[in-house]
């Protein structure tokens, strides 16, 4: 079965960080852009994800309000992208989902193959 599974979310005071995995099992997620999104407590989830990577890993792609906090990676070697949560604010508090592309680059793929998700808290 091809599948995502995110882990390494947590409950972290404000200022803290986290970083979250999205490991492939099934197949290998070397080809494909990945992208994380979130849904926060009580919403819808977002329709533009929170940051994503083309396979290659140049020029990762962040909206605003995560720019110089958040850095995606990705390990080929490990099937494995991570997100690396710096500086995190109680408004970053969602459940964080991982995506497959479907294809190598996140500005040409649709992204409708999701993990259940890693829950991370922001708070004191």
């Amino acid at each position: 079965q091809f599948k995502v599974v995110e882990s390494g979310g947590g409950l972290v005071q404000p200022g803290g960080s986290l970083r979250l995995s999205c490991t492939g099992s099934g197949f290998t997620l070397d080809s494909y852009a990945i992208a994380w999104y979130r849904q926060a407590p009580g919403k819808e989830r977002e329709r533009e994800g929170v940051t994503c990577i083309d396979n290659s890993g140049d020029s990762p792609k962040y909206i605003y309000s995560v720019k110089g906090r958040f850095t995606i990676s990705r390990d080929n070697a490990k099937n494995t992208v991570y997100l690396q949560m710096n500086s995190l604010k109680p408004e970053d508090t969602a459940l964080y989902i991982c995506a497959v592309g479907s294809g190598s680059e996140c500005s040409a793929s649709d992204f409708g193959s999701w993990g259940q998700g890693t829950q991370v808290t922001v708070s004191s």
